[in-house]
């Protein structure tokens, strides 16, 4: 830097660059930027600063670590995980950093350790990271984009997509339209072979420093056919990858080696001295869905794990059978499936007859089972024992390292990760929250997904137009928490409640292009990237009671609140009882309330009151407090009838009282409506009765279920149950998760 630059311009960068980053810290204190435009954008503006002159990434780097350590002495710790994010994600891009540098970031994650959680598991993971790329410089930029674009690798076989959802009947068309058009720009915008260049240069310059000739090496490298880039590619990850238990100077020298491959047998210390420039991060994978059916979210899903291309590979022919089932309609020759009862007697002479082979057509697996039929042999063998871990083997944080002995074969490692980002308010994470239900009880009966993939949810709140700010809380309640749980999320994501409307309806122009291209995918896939802390959000079930006794009871789940109301119009015979009693008993509806009441010990005390009620309001997130998920807060709207002189007077009093489970009648069969999620396509009519209780986890009830058969105790876990989690928890990320 110093070559590029004179020592009175080197000041004004850091002096330029340590300015924004006391901004930053500025935000997080509460001291929003005098232009309200610039909320939320301080990030991505010093991040893009950056990539415009790579140069300077170390200055920034130097800042954020005096930063942290400033911190760390003055016990800010609401500072800590914001500047250790910033430095990593500029350190994943930086064309070369000092050792000596990375060796105190080191030493600051260590020291994490220390504290409590998150601060402990972030600088874990951190220091872990740090660890490989001192060894191997340009690991973690090598891996990020081998697994975000699928590219081959067997050293590192891991594979990333992002996906965003929306529901198209909660946002307004123009803005599905316009994010649809530039996530699919983003990804048209990269091929497989750029990022390949692009991991081959950044490793060889993050190697040999600014001796690299970057310039002509990537004049060399888009002069090659794919083949020889990938070929390149190869030995380049080969070589980054198995540099663990090498010296870094054996690790520089197989580095240099593919370079004067490619540039020739000059050294590469003659190469112009032009200083570090760096090579730009790839935009990940991202996919754009509207969210139009029940199954959508698990057949991308399916796809997304086994893609209908790889349907004819050998040895595959039962998965994709099974996939293909789940999907629909054969692609290949167009006729939908049908479940039949087989008449096969299960001895071999009795299959059928080889028929003659059909005109040659495209390979689909249906077409692919007719003709493996005629060569289906049957050999003797037992039935192997499936033990309970196959049988419950879901989404945890991470697999298992080593499974119990006597546990059959080991689970399959998960190579897939699916970044699920929902755009839009609480209404469509209710909708989450019964796909993620179904999910769950799909893979508790038979597992097919889970074990393979690893499944990350993310949110970002849109809210259209311009609703004041008490709707937007009323809508976006889960990101209110979130943002009070990690300032960074407030900071970043929060703020994009009202800007993704604002670029999305822009006027076509190529400034609008600028803008939604480099800032809106750039936010997403920072958020996917560096959000890595889950915040569990407790999802409720809730059963209800039809006035109908023909009319089976409904079950349904929700995530944010349950309102019940009375009904509007009711029927005849209610209508006359409601004259005789509605002058001697007000408004509303006689209900009886049983809850457990929540108490400091967590002892269970039931209590049960009667009393005339409009409706009630059960509400899962809290307020304004950081704790208390997983308990209800509910609000009920009583009916007081007063007598005075004037005559008898009404007047509405809220009763409040927090639980877990509760059950609520009505006595006189009268009917109300329930809506879920405050979205009216979830509401119940005729309603007397509801029974709301924590949902559990479908593979916690189905081997309770198996225990039962061979225990006498029904209350108490006993055997695998009691290693299981009992509670269905909706895991959403955030960059710190909760920071008590």
């Amino acid at each position: 830097l110093a070559r590029l630059t004179s020592p009175l311009s080197l000041a004004e960068v850091e002096s330029d660059i340590l300015r924004r980053v006391r901004a930053l810290l500025r935000e997080l204190d509460g001291h929003h930027p005098s232009c309200q435009s610039d909320r939320g954008m301080l990030r991505w503006t010093l991040h893009k600063k950056i990539q415009q002159n790579p140069s300077t990434s170390c200055v920034l780097v130097r800042i954020l670590v005096k930063e942290l350590e400033r911190a760390e002495r003055g016990d800010l710790r609401h500072y800590i995980i914001p500047l250790l994010h910033t430095l990593m994600y500029t350190l994943i891009q930086a064309p070369c950093v000092p050792d000596e540098l990375c060796a105190r970031i080191y030493d600051f994650c260590k020291r994490l350790l220390t504290l409590p959680k998150p601060f402990c598991t972030i600088g874990l993971d951190y220091a872990s990271r740090l660890q490989v790329e001192r060894t191997a410089p340009g690991t973690l930029y090598q891996r990020m984009v081998i697994s975000e674009h699928s590219l081959p690798s067997a050293p590192f076989p891991y594979q990333e997509r992002i996906f965003i959802f929306a529901d198209p009947e909660l946002l307004p068309e123009a803005i599905c339209n316009a994010l649809l058009t530039d996530t699919e720009a983003a990804r048209l915008s990269q091929s497989p072979g750029g990022c390949m260049s692009c991991v081959v240069a950044h490793a060889l310059q993050a190697a040999l420093g600014d001796s690299c000739d970057i310039h002509g090496l990537r004049a060399r490298l888009q002069g090659l056919s794919p083949g020889d880039v990938e070929r390149c590619f190869q030995q380049v990850v080969a070589a980054v990858e198995g540099a663990g238990g090498s010296e870094r100077g054996q690790h520089t020298a197989r580095l240099e080696s593919i370079y004067r491959s490619l540039l020739g047998p000059e050294p590469a210390g003659n190469a112009p001295r032009e200083g570090l420039q760096g090579t730009p991060l790839p935009n990940p994978n991202i996919s754009f869905h509207l969210w139009t059916e029940e199954e959508q979210l698990w057949k991308e899903l399916v796809l997304f794990l086994r893609p209908l291309s790889q349907s004819c590979e050998p040895g595959c022919l039962g998965q994709d059978l099974e996939v293909q089932d789940i999907l629909g309609d054969c692609e290949c020759c167009g006729q939908s499936r049908f479940s039949v009862l087989s008449t096969d007697s299960g001895i071999e002479r009795d299959l059928p007859a080889p028929e003659e082979p059909c005109a040659p057509c495209a390979p689909c697996a249906r077409c692919a089972a007719d003709t493996e039929r005629s060569r289906l042999h049957r050999k003797g063998g037992i039935k192997k024992k499936l033990s309970p871990l196959d049988g419950v083997a879901l989404l945890q944080a991470k697999p298992p390292g080593k499974p119990p002995r006597g546990s059959g074969t080991p689970p399959p490692q998960r190579l897939h990760t699916a970044r699920l980002v929902l755009l839009g308010d609480d209404r469509i994470l209710g909708r989450l929250a019964q796909a993620f239900h179904s999910l769950r009880k799909r893979e508790a009966r038979r597992v097919f997904l889970m074990a393979r993939l690893d499944l990350q949810f993310y949110h970002i709140p849109v809210v259209p137009g311009q609703p004041s700010g008490t709707a937007h809380e009323e809508l976006c309640e889960v990101a209110g928490y979130l943002g009070r749980a990690d300032p960074w999320y407030e900071s970043n994501i929060n703020t994009l409640c009202h800007i993704i409307p604002k670029l999305a309806t822009m006027p076509s122009s190529p400034s609008r292009a600028l803008v939604t291209d480099l800032f809106l995918t750039d936010v997403i896939a920072y958020y996917a990237r560096m959000g890595t802390q889950p915040v569990p959000f407790q999802v409720h079930s809730v059963k209800v009671l039809f006035q109908d006794p023909a009319q089976d009871p409904a079950e349904d789940v929700f995530l944010t609140e349950l309102l019940t109301q009375v009904q509007d119009s009711p029927s005849h015979r209610e209508l006359n009882t409601a004259k005789r009693k509605g002058t001697l008993d007000g408004p509303g509806i006689d209900l009886t309330v049983t809850y457990r009441k929540v108490v400091l010990s967590d002892r269970q005390k039931e209590l049960a009151l009667s009393l005339r009620s409009t409706g009630l309001l059960m509400k899962a997130i809290p307020a304004e407090e950081v704790q208390g998920l997983g308990c209800l807060s509910v609000t009920i709207t009583e009916i007081i009838r007063t007598n005075n002189l004037a005559g008898r007077s009404f007047s509405a009093v809220a009763n409040r009282l927090k639980t877990r489970n509760i059950e609520v009648r009505s006595p006189e069969q009268r009917p109300f409506t329930v809506r879920l999620d405050k979205d009216s396509r979830r509401t119940y009519r005729d309603v007397i009765g509801l029974e709301v209780s924590p949902c559990l986890e479908p593979s916690y009830c189905l081997q309770k279920t198996r225990t039962m058969k061979f225990s006498s105790d029904e209350t108490e876990d006993v055997g695998l149950v009691k290693y299981l989690p009992k509670s269905l928890l909706l895991p959403i990320n955030t960059f710190a998760g909760v920071i008590q």
